[in-house]
């Protein structure tokens, strides 16, 4: 016992040393530091700038760093490199992948493609290189119902790879999309049953849910958004106490703009934490320093891919 106490007396020395030396990097590399919602709230601290998809993807593309340090998952720091071929652009951990990204594999999604040739393709930017090579335009959650609204209504759509998203947004577009079945592990764990008794004993909170999450967990809320789109509201709201469906390292920056309002995690199916994405949580601050100071794991992409996944991206920041 008294071994755990002395270690956990040194842990915020520690941290602080290695913020510092994280500090001393980045300004030898003149490297700048992005880092997603998702991230654990010490790697958010030291971030140069956080957001969701679609604020990291205009920040990668305005950012004049020599070095770009990814904080996010793998599919964030190929966007950053599509967008920066010049620039060396590091992830801490390799592995630290998307569950929604993988649902998508280009082999399969190459065949349904060709078998709608004559569908534009819209995919969310939760996935790989190779499947936004294979689009016309890409998304995300903050900016694809104002994207459908610019196709014109005799144009038929393709949307993946999140079929809930994809559900979602033929309602609110009335568009009627073909939809690729992927989802993400973190957003379809949620539990409507455990959801209903939270509200029970917080009648007076709002539920909050990103648009990844199953029909069950949206019919239960009182606002659909992007991450961003949930971190204004509740900046916004004259409301007090909030239930949020979405991976809890959003509440970090929900606490840090509004610490007087009340913040509680959407629950998931059994006992584990299953809504907090294992991909996400790869990355830690001990990564963080080890990669700037090695300049590894650095992101690299064939230049041909690179320049076919360019143009849906480039054509997402125009429609945005």
């Amino acid at each position: 016992m008294a071994a755990t106490t002395v270690l956990e007396s040194h842990q915020p020395v520690v941290l602080r040393d290695l913020a510092r030396e994280i500090h001393r990097l980045k300004r030898d590399l003149n490297a700048v530091i992005l880092a997603h919602f998702y991230q654990d709230s010490e790697i958010q601290d030291l971030a140069d700038f956080i957001g969701d998809s679609l604020q990291l993807s205009q920040q990668a593309a305005r950012t004049d760093a020599d070095v770009i340090v990814f904080a996010g998952v793998h599919f964030m720091a190929e966007t950053a490199k599509i967008l920066n071929p010049t620039r060396q652009v590091l992830l801490p951990d390799l592995k630290a992948g998307c569950s929604l990204a993988d649902s998508c594999p280009p082999h399969l999604f190459k065949p349904f493609r060709e078998q709608y040739a004559d569908h534009l393709v819209i995919n969310y930017i939760n996935c790989s290189a190779e499947i936004k090579a294979m689009s016309d335009i890409i998304c995300t959650s903050s900016n694809a119902e104002k994207i459908i609204q610019q196709i014109p209504p005799e144009q038929p759509i393709i949307f993946g790879p999140d079929r809930n998203l994809g559900n979602y947004l033929i309602k609110k577009t009335g568009r009627n999309l073909r939809l690729w079945q992927g989802t993400c592990i973190v957003h379809e764990t949620f539990s409507e049953q455990k959801l209903l008794r939270l509200k029970f004993r917080h009648p007076h909170a709002k539920v909050l849910a990103h648009p990844e999450c199953e029909e069950r967990v949206l019919r239960n809320a009182d606002y659909i958004g992007s991450t961003t789109g949930l971190l204004n509201y509740v900046k916004q709201s004259p409301d007090r106490e909030f239930i949020i469906a979405t991976e809890p390292g959003i509440i970090h920056q929900m606490e840090k703009a509004c610490p007087e309002k009340v913040f509680i995690p959407a629950p998931s199916e059994g006992s584990c934490a299953c809504n907090q994405c294992p991909h996400m949580r790869l990355n830690t601050l001990e990564k963080l320093y080890l990669c700037m100071k090695n300049r590894s794991p650095e992101i690299v992409m064939d230049e041909d891919l690179r320049l076919r996944a360019l143009r849906p991206i480039q054509r997402m920041l125009e429609m945005s």
